[in-house]
Parts: C-alpha cells; sequence; structure tokens
C-alpha cells in the first residue's frame, strides 16, 4: 500500500523504480505473525515474485549489461547466510524434485547472467524473506514443529531456474540447512498455477480486450511515441523493432543495479527516456484499474489458485496437520491477478521478491472460529480487500472470518463477473461479454 509520510507527491517514477528494485538495505517493518493475543496461528500461504533478475530482451545493436550472477560472500548485496546457502545448495544433487525441475541449477552460477537469470541481489532478497518469516512464524509463532515432516510443506514453483531459486533461497532462510531429503517441489507449467483448470476460453477474452486497452493508451501518448522514436534512432533500428525489444525490461536492470544506460556513435539512451517510458507504465496502471477488463481477467485466471488455497486452509481448520505452510514460487504475472482480483487496488505492481501472505487464525476462546489475514510486502492489506472492506460495520469479530473469503473464492468472485454464473466452469465458458 502507499505510505503517505515517504511517498512523493504524484508518484515519481524514479521512486517508483526504486521500490521496484527492492534493493536488500535495513530490515524492513513488517506486520506479519500480528494478532490479538488469544489467536492461534494455524497456517500460512505464502506467494512470491522471483528476486532480481537479468533482462528478459536485450535492447538492438547495445552491449548487454555486465552483470555477474555468481555467488560472492563479501560482495554487495551481502547476507551473512550467503556462504551457507551455497554450500547447502551444492549438496542439493539428489534432492527429488518434480520433473523438469531437477534439470535446473539450484543457484545462479554464471559470470556473466544468462537472459533471465536470477543474480545475488534476487538470491539475497529471498533470503531476507526467509529469514523474517522464521523469525515470527517458527521462533515466534512455533508454526512448525522441530521435527517437522515433509507433508507439512507444500512447495511448487513453474519450471524457470529464477524461481526454483528463489523459492529455495526463501526457504533456506526460512528453514536454515533443510534435510534435503524432506524438501520436494512441485512443477507448474503455468505463470497463473491454475494446475488442472487452465483451460479457460473468456479470461482469454478479457485478456486480448485489456492488451488492446494497453495498445490504444500508448497510442494516445505522444511524448511516449516520441521517445520510443528517439531511443530507436540512437541504437539504428525502425522504432517498431525497438518496442518489440521491450526496452524498459532492459533499462531497469541498468538502473537497479547501477549500470549506466547502453550509447552507441548515435548518441546515449539516458534517465529521460527512462523516466517516460516508466511513467506511462504508472499511467497504464491507473487506467487499467479504471477499466475493469484486467479485474475481468484477474478473477478468472486467480480463481483456482485460490480454491487451491481456501481448501487448504479449511483443510488446516478442520484440525489436519498437512500443508500448514505452503510456498508458491512465482511471478509478477502470477501476483498481479491475485492481487486484482482480492481487490486490492491501490496495491503496487510486484516489485522483485515480492510476498503476498494468506494466514490463518484459530480463536483459542471460540475454537470453532478461524480467521484470515492478507499482507503485502508486510503490510496488512486484509480491511482492503473486496470480500472484508465493511467486515467492521457488520460483525464484531477483531479479524476477518474465513468464511468471508470461502464465500467470496465460491460465489462472489462469479458475482463479480455478472452473466449470470455461479461456478468456474460456466464463467469461464458463458458466451461474449
Amino acid at each position: 500500500m502507499p505510505d503517505p509520510v515517504t511517498e512523493p507527491p504524484g508518484r515519481d517514477p524514479v521512486y517508483e523504480a526504486l521500490l521496484y528494485c527492492n534493493i536488500p538495505s535495513v530490515a524492513e517493518r513488517s506486520m506479519e505473525g500480528h494478532a490479538p493475543h488469544h489467536f492461534k496461528l494455524v497456517s500460512v500461504h505464502v506467494f512470491i515474485r522471483h528476486g532480481d533478475r537479468y533482462p528478459l530482451y536485450v535492447i538492438p545493436k547495445t552491449k548487454r549489461p555486465e552483470i555477474d550472477c555468481t555467488l560472492v560472500a563479501n560482495r554487495k548485496p551481502y547476507h551473512p547466510k550467503l556462504e551457507a546457502f551455497v554450500s547447502h545448495m551444492s549438496k542439493g544433487s539428489g534432492a527429488s524434485f518434480e520433473s523438469p525441475l531437477h534439470s535446473l541449477p539450484l543457484f545462479p552460477n554464471h559470470p556473466l547472467c544468462e537472459m533471465g537469470e536470477l543474480t545475488q541481489t534476487g538470491v539475497v532478497q529471498h533470503l531476507q524473506n526467509g529469514q523474517l518469516l522464521r523469525d515470527i512464524y517458527l521462533k515466534k509463532h512455533k508454526l512448525l514443529p522441530s521435527d517437522w515432516s515433509p507433508d507439512q510443506l507444500y512447495l511448487e514453483t513453474t519450471g524457470k531456474s529464477r524461481t526454483l531459486q528463489s523459492g529455495l533461497a526463501l526457504l533456506y532462510g526460512f528453514l536454515p540447512d533443510f534435510d534435503w531429503k524432506k524438501i520436494y517441489f512441485r512443477h507448474q507449467p503455468s505463470a497463473l498455477f491454475c494446475s488442472g483448470n487452465c483451460y479457460c476460453p473468456m479470461r482469454n477474452q478479457y485478456l486480448e480486450k485489456e492488451q488492446r486497452r494497453q495498445y490504444l493508451l500508448r497510442l494516445k501518448n505522444s511524448q511516449l511515441e516520441k521517445t520510443y522514436g528517439d531511443m530507436a534512432k540512437i541504437v539504428d533500428v525502425p522504432t517498431k523493432q525497438l518496442r518489440a525489444a521491450n526496452p524498459i525490461d532492459s533499462m531497469l536492470c541498468h538502473f537497479c543495479h547501477n549500470v549506466s544506460f547502453p550509447c552507441t556513435r548515435n548518441g546515449c539512451i539516458d534517465i529521460e527516456h527512462f523516466k517516460v517510458i516508466k511513467t506511462h507504465q504508472i499511467e497504464d496502471e491507473r487506467d487499467r484499474q479504471e477499466k475493469k477488463l484486467y479485474l475481468g481477467y484477474s478473477l478468472l485466471g486467480a480463481h483456482p489458485i485460490l480454491n487451491q488455497t481456501i481448501g487448504r486452509m479449511q483443510r488446516a481448520a478442520e484440525g489436519r496437520k498437512e500443508e500448514i505452510f505452503a510456498l508458491y514460487s512465482a511471478h509478477d504475472v502470477t501476483l498481479s491477478p491475485v492481487l486484482s482480483a482480492l481487490g486490492l487496488t491501490e496495491a503496487k505492481f510486484p516489485r522483485f521478491a515480492a510476498r503476498l501472505i494468506f494466514e490463518l487464525w484459530q480463536d483459542r476462546e471460540q475454537p470453532r472460529e478461524h480467521s484470515v489475514r492478507i499482507l503485502y510486502n508486510g503490510v496488512d492489506v486484509t480491511f482492503h480487500t473486496s470480500f472484508c472492506q465493511d467486515h467492521h460495520k457488520r460483525s464484531p469479530r477483531p479479524m476477518c472470518p474465513l468464511e468471508n473469503l470461502v464465500r467470496f473464492v465460491r460465489r462472489d468472485m462469479f458475482v463479480a463477473l455478472g452473466g449470470g454464473s455461479t461456478n468456474y466452469y460456466d464463467a469461464c465458458h458463458r458466451e461474449g461479454f
């Protein structure tokens, strides 16, 4: 959520980019694990975006940024557990992961980063996340017993090395020197984590309309078109080719790693170009909220993973001890639809190593009552969600009831879509808008 104290007026593009980089520095304040004293923590469900990575795209005809993807303990950003992490990962070759994950390297190790590879910054970000969650959930709340069993963890990741490595870094911060025999990462082929429920024609229609909205907004922005034109001249390619190379992805890497933007004999790409493109991204986020097409996409895109999560919560509420800590190591295109579907309209686009956490609590005074908390990057956003924003008006309970979230996922998500559907299959297959 925006911080009114430190946030500059009018959303400054450089400030926004720094937030996105999420460069590890001082330990952040976080609200995870806070509840009235008579509540007991029952289960925790963590969704992360992978940490800082090398770009997925290259700006045509320019030199790739020189960033080292080996892990060096005395290099910034530093983490006291970095050396131990590398040592522990090198013992994990016999670990059992679901295919095709077992063919991926367990930590980044190229002197010149490969495209999309996790960097040392990305590893440190998640070692920090893991340590933070360890201090709160294990040391303070004793969520897992010291002799925890493999079925108490649920671990899932996409087939990219950056998500597997981010998940392992967080897990190592959370459970240092864990027993490899107890660890099993499941493979998720879809970035939406929709498992067996990925076929949804209506979701794709919303996405096509949303992409059309993005395109039309870009056409309206004459300053953006001029900036792309200027940059295309500098690198001597057609504007269309430069735009297709998604230059902001590479520019963010230069920015986050404090590497100067590329130059050619025709001139240099500079911070002013960067500011224009970043400002347009901020405008695009605002327009996206207003037009609601992305919301339709998000409700259908996020439903399977939210449905799986509430199923797990309900089993934990019944007293089952399996899968009480779940970790999904994912992408911005995973977290963004979930945030949107939950109604968190003020939430910023997922930064590197963003974390979204669902906590399940039991009221010791009324053991049959269970409550949920939702936290985004350490900030409690429970009462900003569409299913709990009116809770205070209707109920004396101090926390959001689990049944609110269950009703939202099983019914209200479809009501919000309109069209009269009452289940996921019908909502996915109804005709037109």
